[in-house]
């Protein structure tokens, strides 16, 4: 049996990139999907593409929703709600860079609009489904964070704060949500070339920093980490096999986590794949009071 038979997800910024790649990946894996977009063209032809994936008793719908907006929020699980009675899983994929540039001279508006979808997004869309997974004692959530987590990221400082707090966030939601046998963990993809690599480019070393413009153009030209690596994550955070893990940060790339059930027990309440602040002891010295 496929790993996701007869299991509903609803999936966010899924018509393209790492959203896409899992919205394939589930339905390969039995899975049926609930998705949206901000764009009615391409949430059209994405649902279009999706459905030719789905296999007997699979089904696929697409909607526009921007998660940024409650009322969208709420119009976009009305129909999901409508047309699966029972939702397993929760993708918050959804993410903008935001403006780019120094934190004095970036547009204000901008820069609120990048939290208000990479965080609030995130935020409204659990409000929303954490109900629905409650009355069924399960759920999973996995979020999606990126190099902004766990790095300073200069000249993109709403996108780095925002997910650094969705970081935050999943950790503390789940241990609101751990009795209730509702998993939420986040998943680090690794270097993509999506269009968000795109944005970097077209924006010039001047707008995004030397550095960070070498270290997309050396990622371009030397390959990035493939969006299937990432999707494989998803799965296995979506199935039966990850039950139990939750509040945690885990790296497509760099994590064994295809055997993180053997530590399970190691893991549990542990402050292993979390945010944490580094204290000198952890790097060998020692600064105590004499």
């Amino acid at each position: 049996m496929s790993a996701l038979a007869g299991r509903v997800a609803v999936i966010t910024g899924a018509t393209m990139g790492l959203g896409r790649a899992i919205a394939e990946a589930y339905l390969r894996e039995g899975a049926s999907i609930a998705l949206c977009g901000r764009d009615p063209a391409q949430v059209q032809r994405a649902g279009d593409a999706l459905r030719t994936l789905a296999g007997a008793g699979q089904q696929v719908i697409a909607h526009v929703a921007d998660v940024s907006q409650p009322d969208a929020v709420a119009h976009f699980l009305e129909a999901a709600h409508a047309a699966f009675p029972r939702i397993h899983i929760l993708v918050n994929n959804a993410g903008v860079y935001g403006p780019i540039g120094p934190l004095e001279t970036v547009d204000w508006d901008a820069w609120v609009h990048a939290v208000m979808v990479n965080l609030m997004g995130s935020v409204l869309l659990c409000r929303a489904l954490v109900p629905h997974f409650k009355a069924n004692s399960y759920g999973k959530i996995i979020q999606l964070s990126g190099g902004g987590a766990t790095s300073p990221l200069p000249r993109l400082s709403a996108y780095a704060a925002s997910k650094a707090a969705v970081v935050r966030f999943a950790e503390t939601l789940a241990e609101e949500l751990r009795d209730d046998h509702i998993d939420v963990n986040c998943i680090a993809p690794g270097a993509l070339n999506t269009r968000l690599m795109d944005q970097i480019l077209d924006a010039g070393p001047e707008q995004v920093g030397a550095d960070f413009y070498a270290r997309t153009l050396r990622q371009q030209r030397e390959g990035s980490t493939p969006l299937s690596t990432g999707a494989a994550l998803a799965v296995y955070l979506a199935t039966q096999q990850s039950d139990g893990l939750t509040g945690k940060l885990i790296s497509a790339v760099w994590d064994d986590w295809e055997h993180l059930a053997e530590h399970a027990s190691e893991m549990d309440r542990s402050d292993i794949y979390t945010l944490r602040r580094i204290v000198p002891a952890d790097r060998g010295v020692d600064w105590s009071k004499t």
